[in-house]
């Protein structure tokens, strides 16, 4: 056997079906930062994106014999797919309404003093907190496309709806984003 890291995701996807655990290994070490990252996204909570990402795994590897390619992504998207609705049905029997951690903390510049560094925190907090806030179907279409960068078609055979869905939901999920951040104009009777 060659080694494992150099073999095509479409041979480990043969191999895995076959009952290889180690190629099965693999293809989750290889997708699974997209995976969490994904159900992080869709429910804001760092262990329960753990936990969920973790369970979608288990669940593709116990149908991975029914898993043919569709689409460009392949088994990233089949994990993706199963991932999202994973962490959705958590949220639903959670009832999750905490606030999202900072998921750009890792991201962030270096700022040049605390009070910038708090400002910016607030900002993602905000931006999280709007995004949680978001229907289940328009935040996963959201994080897809913003998080994820994948194109439309690829969303739309990820969450395996069609391609005007995909552009309707993202336009009321950034219509909704631009109504719930941008404040409202103040006016004052002063000059």
């Amino acid at each position: 056997m060659s080694d494992i890291f150099t073999i095509s995701e479409a041979d480990l996807v043969y191999m895995a079906q076959s009952g290889d655990r180690r190629a099965y290994g693999e293809l989750v070490r290889r997708c699974q930062g997209s995976v969490v990252g994904v159900v992080y996204r869709m429910c804001g909570d760092p262990h329960l994106a753990e936990d969920a990402a973790q369970e979608a795994f288990v669940k593709a590897w116990e149908r991975l014999s029914a898993f043919t390619p569709r689409g460009e992504h392949g088994i990233k998207a089949w994990l993706c797919r199963i991932a999202i609705n994973t962490a959705l049905d958590a949220l639903r029997r959670q009832k999750h309404t905490a606030d999202m951690p900072e998921m750009g903390a890792a991201l962030q510049d270096i700022t040049p003093g605390p009070e910038a560094a708090v400002l910016q925190a607030e900002k993602i907090s905000e931006v999280q907190r709007a995004i949680l806030a978001l229907p289940e179907a328009s935040r996963a279409v959201l994080v897809l496309r913003e998080y994820e960068d994948l194109s439309y078609r690829q969303i739309a055979d990820v969450l395996d709806i069609p391609l005007g869905t995909v552009m309707s939901r993202l336009n009321y999920a950034r219509s909704r984003l631009r109504e719930t951040l941008v404040a409202p104009v103040e006016t004052t009777g002063e000059c």
